[in-house]
């Protein structure tokens, strides 16, 4: 087994692990770059409000400060790459193959909170780095939108696997309620292996699904806003995710 840990100990991101941009290759590492502080220990993810819009010729109004633990594309002009922004989305800034933490298989985690409003969301999910083009299965371990939190039930928290265009997997995805606050600590993981995932918080099993991806695969952490959402007069608030820690132990 290969044990892997991030307490976030330092004041930057290790850069050795992570990269501070979210799927440049769409648009640049300079468009892309991530908000976001690394301090008391912990990770802080978070979007204000000048944050500029994230690929605004190829997408509808979409605001990401986001990172990723691995990264791959082909030449300027081509269709390689991972998490196409819209179908026949070419290359703008070629990204070189980087491996961070890129696990197959194992149990995964994430110690986490959020402030989510209406119009933003938070999530942590892992991707194939699409070096080979079916290589590109998502296996989503948590995902929170502001509008799918209630007062009385909590947070939906959407978990389970996209096949996107890998055709030995099928779309088996679903937001249940574990009946948790999401703007407090929790403990989001998988338990993922070669005949199906157990998705938990806190420990808890939440949901399992039984197809899995085969390949080595990257994390992708972001916060998101989605500004056609915004209720006029309404003032903003800042959407955040902050991470206390990784751990994973895979092989």
């Amino acid at each position: 087994m290969t044990a892997f840990s991030d307490d976030f100990a330092g004041t930057d991101l290790d850069r050795d692990v992570w990269l501070p941009h979210y799927l440049p290759h769409w648009s640049s590492r300079a468009a892309t770059a991530a908000c976001y502080e690394v301090r008391d220990s912990c990770l802080r993810l978070y979007l204000p409000d000048e944050m500029p819009l994230w690929c605004p010729d190829d997408h509808p109004p979409l605001r990401v400060s986001g990172i990723q633990s691995g990264v791959f594309s082909g030449p300027v002009g081509s269709t390689v790459g991972q998490q196409p922004v819209r179908p026949g989305a070419v290359v703008r800034e070629e990204q070189p193959l980087h491996r961070g933490w890129t696990p197959r298989y194992g149990r995964l985690e994430m110690r986490a909170r959020a402030t989510v409003t209406p119009r933003s969301m938070v999530a942590w999910w892992l991707v194939g780095l699409e070096d080979s083009p079916e290589r590109c299965g998502e296996l989503c371990v948590m995902e929170v939108f502001g509008d799918a939190v209630d007062p009385a039930e909590g947070a939906a928290v959407g978990m389970g696997v996209h096949p996107f265009r890998d055709p030995r997997l099928v779309d088996d995805f679903a937001a249940p309620r574990p009946g948790i606050d999401v703007a407090q600590w929790h403990t989001y993981a998988v338990d993922w292996r070669p005949d199906g995932a157990a998705f938990s918080v806190d420990g808890e099993v939440v949901r399992e699904v039984a197809g899995t991806p085969d390949y080595p695969m990257q994390s992708m952490v972001a916060v998101f806003d989605f500004p056609e959402k915004a209720v006029p007069g309404e003032p903003y608030v800042v959407p955040e995710l902050v991470v206390d820690r990784f751990r994973g132990e895979s092989g």
